[in-house]
């Protein structure tokens, strides 16, 4: 079982990024599971979300402890909350940040990737919105899910937000997963 857990800020859809991989990992017809972690913090508080996937049924419910795949969306997060916490030398890491900005991470585990998502969302959405874009390093990196699976759940979960919405997301995610990082 894959257990993924996403650390952000209230308000960067860190729960939505949850939902995209749960909805691409169902159309690929594996078990998920997705689920956030957060009480009354504030737009700006450090939040967690959850995602659990699985060729079996899937039981437990309760939070990821040790996660087989950590996503960062927020690099400032990384020496003020314990984003690694858990985390052994196998967990894959994607982080959003600029290439080898953390020797001591590549030291500490195997399986670090960095993708440059803040620049690729201020580049076709105008505002730092990662939550999407880093999926497509997601998909690239570990072949969890599939870009097809994350084009998809992005049409369902958008579809009432509109074309243009649904275009400008596809088009971060596939260029974070086209991006050599």
């Amino acid at each position: 079982m894959e257990q993924i857990r996403l650390h952000g800020r209230g308000g960067q859809g860190v729960v939505t990024a949850a939902e995209l991989i749960a909805l691409a990992a169902f159309f690929e017809g594996r078990e998920v599971q997705a689920f956030p972690s957060f009480g009354v913090e504030r737009t700006g508080a450090p939040i967690q979300s959850f995602v659990r996937i699985s060729d079996q049924p899937i039981i437990t419910r309760e939070q990821i402890y040790e996660p087989t795949l950590l996503i960062i969306q927020d690099p400032t997060l990384i020496g003020t909350v314990d984003v690694f916490s858990g985390a052994t030398k196998d967990t894959k890491i994607i982080i959003n940040a600029p290439k080898n900005v953390w020797p001591k991470i590549l030291n500490r585990f195997k399986h670090v990737y960095f993708s440059p998502a803040t620049e690729i969302a201020l580049e076709i959405f105008g505002k730092n919105i990662v939550n999407t874009v880093i999926l497509g390093a997601l998909a690239e990196h570990t072949k969890l899910i599939s870009l097809n699976s994350l084009k998809k759940a992005i049409q369902e979960k958008f579809k009432d937000k509109g074309e243009e919405i649904i275009k400008k997301n596809i088009q971060a995610v596939k260029k974070a997963y086209e991006t050599e990082n």
